[in-house]
This record gives C-alpha cells, sequence and structure tokens, in this order.
C-alpha cells in the first residue's frame, strides 16, 4: 500500500493482501485528497511483513 502526494510515495506498508487492502482504505479516508495504492510488488525480496501500528493514527481503525 503506498500514500502518494503527486509522483512522491509519502507513506508505504507492505503485508499481506487482505490486511494491505484494509490498511489502504483506512488511509483513503484519512488523507481523502491523496491518491492511495495497493499494488503487488515487483519481485524482490520481501522482508519482514510489518503489522499495524499500535497507536491510532486515523479517525476509524481498520476492521
Amino acid at each position: 500500500m503506498r500514500v502518494w502526494f503527486g509522483d512522491h510515495v509519502v507513506a508505504d506498508y507492505r503485508a499481506e493482501a487482505e490486511l494491505a487492502e484494509r490498511y489502504a482504505a483506512a488511509m483513503s479516508r484519512r488523507f481523502a485528497g491523496l491518491r492511495v495504492t495497493s499494488d503487488p510488488l515487483p519481485d524482490q525480496d520481501p522482508g519482514p511483513e510489518r503489522k499495524l501500528p499500535g497507536e491510532r493514527l486515523w479517525e476509524v481503525s481498520p476492521k
């Protein structure tokens, strides 16, 4: 999941597809004026998956 400001990525989150989609939906509501995408990453070392942040970063939390 990525949040874009024009051509610049301002937030990046990697997780399994379902969790990334939920996070993208929450970020779309929080940053309504910015483009939010959830696309498969190109083949590369995926690294460890990150859990959602423990602190509340938006008004409506993911379901």
